[in-house]
């Protein structure tokens, strides 16, 4: 599933192309892309033609492009409504030329007018159909800061509400982050995937920063040091911040930017994926446990389990 780094490539590719566009048109081939949508296919076209996007923003993993008031006598009113998008486990947000042939797996078409780049086309295409679109209301934000990456406004769809700053907002608080793991038995794996704490944080990039922080997965949250918690959110911020520069991480041909291009830090992986290679640290290999539905990469050498504490 795409994460922040990968969610955030493709925000930042449409940021450009669709910030001040008027929506021409819209198709929708696939209902299924509908899912979050209150309202069918034919709802959700007539709510977004003629519509003006504001920007492209992001929290965590949701993708949202705010729209304009849709109100002739305050053009410049808060944004209330908002597209907002969650790309699932193979979700693509494609930039088209207009009249472009139809993409394979394509669901949705947005045809847009950009007062500089002409006509073009945004094309939200999904294999394995887990993905969504739908136009939500905008709420205020629960801490009056801006919603989101790419958008100024203290407003954040609905359906993102309860989804938690990501370690790269600005407006996010370690010191609140650092309190909620006091609070939390569970293992700091479960806590780092739980968007509900901290968002955009999926299963490679867990791996990937507690093996740098040298911190085993299964530790119990409040059992951390806060100087450990500190080291933590330094090397979550690191990781994250490499893969946005190398363009996120593909594995195969699903996760692509907005111009079909697959990003390469899974060159740069030290330990998902990995299972039994050296770990790059100290040449042990790198084991693979079961996690949930999910698995867990990490080096058993230099990410002790931790000692249960006594009495």
């Amino acid at each position: 599933m795409p994460e922040l780094p990968e969610v955030e490539v493709v925000r930042a590719g449409l940021a450009p192309a669709v910030s001040g566009a008027l929506v021409l048109g819209v198709t929708v081939a696939d209902e299924r892309a509908l899912t979050r949508h209150d309202g069918g296919g034919a709802d959700f076209e007539s709510r977004l033609t003629g519509r003006t996007v504001r920007a492209a923003a992001r929290r965590g993993k949701f993708l949202w492009l705010p729209l304009d008031a849709a109100d002739p006598i305050e053009p410049e009113a808060p944004a209330r409504e908002a597209v907002v998008g969650h790309l699932g486990m193979s979700g693509q947000m494609l930039l088209r030329a207009p009249g472009a042939a139809p993409e394979r797996h394509e669901r949705v078409r947005i045809d847009l007018a950009h007062p500089v780049h002409g006509e073009l086309s945004v094309v939200f295409a999904d294999q394995r159909t887990f993905g969504s679109l739908a136009v939500d209301a905008l709420v205020a934000t629960s801490d009056g800061a801006a919603g989101g990456y790419g958008w100024d406004e203290a407003s954040v769809p609905s359906q993102v509400a309860h989804i938690a700053r990501d370690p790269l907002d600005p407006a996010f608080s370690d010191a609140r982050f650092r309190a909620a793991l006091v609070r939390k038995d569970s293992a700091i794996k479960r806590v780092l995937l739980d968007q509900t704490v901290i968002s955009g944080v999926g299963n490679i990039y867990a791996d990937e920063s507690l093996w740098a922080a040298r911190i085993h997965p299964e530790t119990p949250a409040r059992e951390l040091p806060t100087r450990a918690v500190n080291r933590l959110l330094v090397e979550v911020r690191h990781v994250l911040q490499k893969a946005l520069a190398e363009g996120g991480t593909s594995f195969d041909a699903q996760y692509v930017n907005v111009n079909g291009q697959a990003g390469y830090f899974a060159h740069s992986l030290n330990a998902y994926g990995r299972t039994g290679e050296p770990c790059p640290r100290c040449g042990r290999p790198i084991v693979r446990v079961s996690f949930t539905n999910r698995s867990s990469h990490y080096c058993a050498h230099c990410q002790r389990v931790p000692r249960p504490r006594l009495g």
